[in-house]
């Protein structure tokens, strides 16, 4: 059992940047409570600020602390330091069934009540009924006689808006009584594009911050949707020092986007450059182009190798798990040349590529393109060593040179010639290692993907609750 000592640390709210120094920046424990606090502040008060900051606080600081979909598996700290990891923050993970810290338990607690703050009612002789979250869910309003049906549309990247449908059930065979819905309009959301429709009718709407109001009664043939535009935007660190204007945060509705890296932070937007112009949405269909390239798959006696980007050059690695940043090193984006990539890969890439020409983009640096001895173009052909299932990379400016491995972990990755020898052994040695075998990358984009473009190189964002043991930044330093 880890019993860690409790510390109190006091933190200037107008100095927030030095928060950034530490690992521990934010305790699990501490969101549970503010969870708490904002929900009885907005059970007195109905202010939408402190729904707002509930959505926030449980999409973010809730969603973020279990390790993907392992159950169990919790954190203590959510590190916020540039190049931070979860896995190596103060105490990292914990474990299924010995890791009892307080944060497990309100953990624990936190993912047992994610329902629990959907719906508010107001009593009276028209009762109404706040919905201040928009989750996928079910709500039996008694005093209204009918049962709420609530259904959200995944968010992605590629439709910058929330889509959500509400349609009702009466429970008794009488006619609903009068009631009222109040429908939040989130302060992070803008007027142009948003749009509230009730049975084909559209709805006058107030400004964001304010409750769309409606007064009816619900009967089953009613259906309500709302569609609210989800914006980028950038939000400055807490600080009031003049060297920190430049730091932010990344926001997509009420996602916090963080950029893999492990520590570099610059962003040059350009002046008057609108957020459009540097940040642009990753396709869905871009999963279908990634690929990890292998080696050493049929060998009983050692584990399988897979083709790496790290630093500028190209080594073999054995094969990392997912959700590691060896995993997204190890994961390219197969651009074709003047053709398409099939969406219907069944997770081999070979008869979809061969004989077309290829270029290779590292997973976690949108942008580049890997350059093996100053080869980035490459015709993929049948593997040399004579696999049905595998293929080879020949250069494109240097025919009869391809890639090679070395068939070794660690054995740096090269552009080498073809030898024209009698040695059948050397020749069988060249074959195999310059023939991999593809398939589908260990890595893949989150539906929330976005490209942000660096001063140094590009980022590729996703939200920071999809982030396992990778390495993240989640502060910029974003100046014209």
């Amino acid at each position: 059992m880890k019993s860690p000592a409790i510390r109190f640390i006091r933190s200037d709210p107008k100095r927030m940047a030095e928060t950034l120094k530490a690992r521990n920046n934010e305790e699990s424990c501490t969101t549970y409570n503010m969870l708490k606090v904002s929900r009885n502040l907005f059970r007195w008060t109905k202010e939408i600020s402190y729904a707002d900051y509930y959505e926030r606080a449980l999409t973010n600081g809730v969603l973020s602390i279990q390790r993907g979909t392992e159950p169990g598996v919790m954190i203590y700290y959510l590190p916020q330091t540039p190049g931070a990891s979860k896995a190596i923050s103060r105490f990292g993970w914990g474990t299924k069934f010995d890791s009892f810290w307080c944060c497990y338990g309100t953990g624990i607690e936190s993912f047992s009540k994610l329902g629990d703050s959907i719906y508010f009612e107001e009593e009276g002789k028209t009762p109404s009924l706040y919905i201040i979250q928009y989750i996928s869910s079910s709500f039996n309003w008694k005093s209204a006689q009918i049962m709420l049906n609530q259904t959200v549309v995944p968010s992605s990247s590629m439709d910058s808006f929330l889509r959500v449908s509400f349609t009702f059930s009466p429970t008794k065979k009488t006619s609903s009584t009068s009631s009222t819905l109040k429908l939040r309009l989130p302060t992070w959301t803008h007027i142009h594009g948003a749009k509230v429709t009730l049975n084909s009718d559209s709805l006058p709407l107030p400004s964001p911050g304010n409750y769309v109001s409606i007064t009816r009664k619900w009967s089953s043939s009613d259906k309500l949707t709302l569609q609210f535009p989800i914006p980028l935007r950038t939000e400055a660190i807490k600080d009031d020092r003049s060297e920190y204007a430049s730091i932010k945060a990344i926001l997509y509705g009420p996602y916090l986007l963080a950029g893999h890296s492990s520590g570099d932070w610059d962003i040059k937007t350009g002046s008057n450059a609108s957020i459009t112009d540097w940040i642009t949405p990753i396709p869905a269909t871009y999963n279908t182009q990634l690929f990890s390239f292998y080696q050493n798959l049929s060998s009983a006696s050692g584990s399988p190798f897979v083709l790496t980007s790290l630093n500028n050059s190209l080594t073999m690695k054995k094969s990392p798990k997912p959700g590691t940043s060896s995993a997204l090193h190890a994961t390219f984006r197969i651009i074709v040349i003047h053709a398409k990539l099939s969406s219907r890969l069944s997770g081999t890439l070979r008869d979809d590529v061969i004989g077309k020409s290829m270029m290779l983009e590292p997973f976690d640096l949108p942008g580049t393109r890997v350059d093996s001895s100053s080869s980035s173009v490459f015709l993929v052909v049948q593997g040399l060593d004579g696999r049905n299932e595998s293929i080879s990379l020949e250069s494109k400016s240097h025919r009869g040179c391809f890639v090679h491995s070395g068939m070794s972990s660690g054995i740096e990755v090269k552009l080498r010639c073809k030898a024209n020898n009698s040695d059948a052994n050397a020749a069988s040695s060249f074959n195999q290692d310059a023939s991999f075998v593809a398939r589908r990358g260990l890595s893949k984009y989150d539906p929330i993907s976005f490209v942000a473009k660096g001063a140094n190189r590009n980022f590729l964002l996703e939200p920071l609750l999809g982030f396992r043991d990778e390495h993240y930044t989640v502060y910029f330093n974003i100046q014209e």
